[in-house]
């Protein structure tokens, strides 16, 4: 290599070269050494060589960040800032030779750059001007004392020699020494890929990053822990956006299938997206020990997969690797992905992660796409039979594409189940008999897919009313898929329900583990300690819910129905009142103002609910007439649902509205025939 090393590597996009320029005149005419690469066909091995060792021998590496550079995710500058991080990979202190440089109004929260350029001072010079502080703040950084590359011993400490004469006598000497004072920090993901979600600042002259939060030191997540991120959609329309979810989820879910690993459901790890948030704030919020994150884009039927893993609690990058494949092959690319993250992870599988992920999948790339289609709908929470019916005719094209694809038959089973539920009249019988004739296909496909399992737990507890078998099938469920939170809230609060207290808080609470910012799970767990007259704790639980969500109609209803519980009439009705409208609200509504003596409002709500809800709503208003203190309209009410099979009966058991009741016969009559296991 005979092309000289000099002191300072300065890195920028093609559209930034004229402040390139100007800064580098004036650290030139300082005296320092500056290489400025002006090329004007950079690439090749002869370039890539040259660019290599001026990296590696250069004592101050300034990258120009702009507009440019966030706008351009490939480019030269992306290699070079690459080939940088890869070298403060080795070095024991980075501050002292990365000097971010900002040359327009780029912001921090705006910046696709590396985590190592925001652990430094960032500097701004507008259109490259560059003032003689700059230049000064350069010279220090090139001083012996404060240089990375600092002279061994022998050589003495406060020579102020020009820049020249230091650092050319010496390059080799140098080189070995950033060798020698190696230690780990992370190095660029993919040149092809960056995402950012990293903490804003404030303006200023300089850009720095914020002091570590003062609890930093008490994060301790579990070691094999991790949450995925949405990976973001680059495919150039709004319209793949289903896919890069849909993409994320199945990662997540088969990642999900390790059972060395404890995954953050998709609802905690989709709260984020769209939000700027910093990987180290998410990583604390959701309690893990690593992200992964990535990026989707798709073509046809081909699709380039970008994934990386960090340490959330070291910051270092863990892992990364591009996949370009055929649709054909996702399923083979979600292996890969989730062998590499253990192996990252230090996780020693015990079984053979690929069969696993392959249960009640498919290979078919049409198949997976309507699939995907249909979990877009069942993930936008369906609340019109339209919306039911749509997602229900996407898992039916995928299931038409290929019959053997259970896991479409699993989830076309659980929003069949979540129609019938909603709707009224003769067609809800038809829905619920569809839904396990679904479920018990998916497990005749697939006997070891959770998901199979726990649709048909859920038709038989609504649409049959056979909690046994319910408990049977959730059970299976929860040993085929202890690490996913949806079956194990599902299994929850069947639990709770069936009266199982310890069993079905536990679960919940593993629930609240892998779903920490799902408002819905909060929810499930103040249910079921509600079902264990565990009022204050359950009311604790639904404060925790509106936190996440200070609009959640169930949240307002659920903790109306806890202070009524503890005799807080008025602090129920406050609750309620907030979503009036709301069918859960009105019961406790209903109940309220009889208590507090204002029986013609509780009347007028009572003729409201009957007029919207006909018999469908019997159930509902056998508690309010428990709760008047009415037996005879009460019990009349609970026989109508009983004769009509609603699935609200799954209540009984456990409600403590009907407490009044127990001791009737006629309600003791309805237990039994109801069949609740022990």
């Amino acid at each position: 290599m005979t092309e000289p090393s000099h002191a300072v590597f300065l890195s920028y996009a093609s559209q930034d070269a004229e402040a390139a320029q100007r800064i580098c005149e004036a650290l030139r005419a300082a005296g320092i050494e500056v290489f400025l690469d002006q090329s004007e066909l950079r690439g090749g091995d002869a370039w890539d060589q040259k660019i290599r060792h001026q990296i590696h021998a250069c004592v101050l590496f300034i990258p120009i960040v702009s507009q440019h550079t966030q706008e351009r995710l490939e480019g030269y500058f992306r290699h070079e800032w690459k080939l940088a991080i890869e070298r403060t990979h080795h070095m024991a202190e980075q501050k002292a030779f990365l000097v971010p440089v900002v040359v327009d109004g780029t912001r921090d929260q705006q910046a696709f750059v590396p985590d190592a350029f925001r652990a430094v001072q960032w500097t701004r010079l507008p259109g490259g001007d560059t003032p003689p502080a700059f230049v000064e703040r350069i010279k220090r950084l090139l001083s012996p004392e404060l240089s990375p590359l600092s002279p061994v011993s022998g050589v003495a400490p406060g020579l102020r020699e020009p820049v020249r004469a230091t650092w050319r006598s010496k390059p080799v000497l140098f080189a070995i020494v950033a060798v020698v004072v190696c230690a780990a920090l992370a190095y660029l993901v993919a040149d092809r890929f960056w995402v950012s979600r990293h903490p804003g600042t404030s303006a200023g002259d300089t850009v720095s990053r914020a002091t570590a939060e003062p609890a930093a030191a008490a994060f301790n997540p579990p070691p094999h822990s991790v949450a995925v991120l949405p990976f973001v959609n680059i495919s150039g329309s709004k319209e793949q956006e289903y896919f890069s979810d849909g993409l994320t989820e199945e990662l997540l879910n088969s990642l999900a299938r390790v059972n060395e690993l404890q995954v953050v459901a998709r609802a905690s790890s989709f709260s984020f997206k769209g939000k700027d948030v910093d990987v180290g704030t998410i990583a604390r919020k959701l309690n893990v020990a690593a992200i992964l994150e990535g990026s989707v884009r798709r073509s046809q039927d081909t699709v380039r997969i970008t994934a990386q893993l960090d340490s959330a609690v070291t910051g270092f990058h863990l892992w990364s690797q591009t996949y370009d494949r055929n649709l054909r092959d996702v399923l083979k690319v979600q292996t890969e992905i989730a062998n590499a993250v253990a192996n990252a992870l230090k996780i020693k599988l015990l079984e053979d992660l690929a069969a696993k992920i392959a249960v009640g999948g498919t290979r078919d790339p049409a198949a997976f796409d309507a699939y995907l289609r249909g979990e877009r709908g069942y993930n936008g929470h369906t609340e019109s039979a339209s919306d039911y019916e749509a997602t229900i005719a996407a898992y039916s094209e995928a299931i038409r594409l290929d019959p053997q694809y259970a896991l479409a038959f699993a989830k076309r089973s659980l929003t069949r189940d979540g129609l019938a539920q909603s709707s009224t009249g003769s067609a809800v019988r038809q829905e619920f008999e569809l839904a396990r004739q679904d479920s018990l296909r998916a497990i005749a496909l697939a006997p070891d897919l959770a998901e199979g399992h726990s649709s048909l737990g859920q038709s038989f507890q609504f649409g049959f009313l056979d909690f046994a078998r319910a408990t049977e099938e959730y059970k299976r469920a929860v040993d085929l898929g202890l690490g996913n939170a949806l079956v194990l809230r599902g299994y929850g609060l069947l639990a709770g329900r069936m009266g199982r207290a310890d069993e079905s808080i536990a679960t919940l609470r593993h629930a609240v583990v892998l779903d920490p910012l799902n408002p819905g799970t909060r929810d499930r767990l103040g249910l079921v300690l509600q079902y264990a007259r565990r009022y204050q704790e359950a009311l604790a639980a639904y404060e925790e819910e509106l936190s996440l969500d200070p609009d959640s109609p169930d949240a307002y209803a659920d903790r109306g129905f806890a202070y009524y519980a503890l005799g807080n009439f008025q602090m129920a009705l406050a609750s309620c009142e907030r979503k009036p409208l709301y069918q859960g609200t009105q019961v406790c509504l209903a109940v309220s103002y009889d208590k507090l003596g204002r029986r013609t409002e509780a009347e007028a709500i009572l003729s409201r609910l009957r007029g919207s809800e006909g018999d469908a709503g019997a159930y509902d208003y056998a508690t309010v007439y428990a709760q008047r203190g009415d037996a005879t309209k009460a019990l009349e009410w609970l026989e109508t649902a009983w004769r009509l099979r609603a699935p609200s009966l799954v209540y009984v058991k456990t409600d403590f509205l009907l407490d009044p009741l127990r001791k009737e016969p006629r309600f003791q009559a309805i237990e039994r025939a109801l069949k609740f296991p022990n």
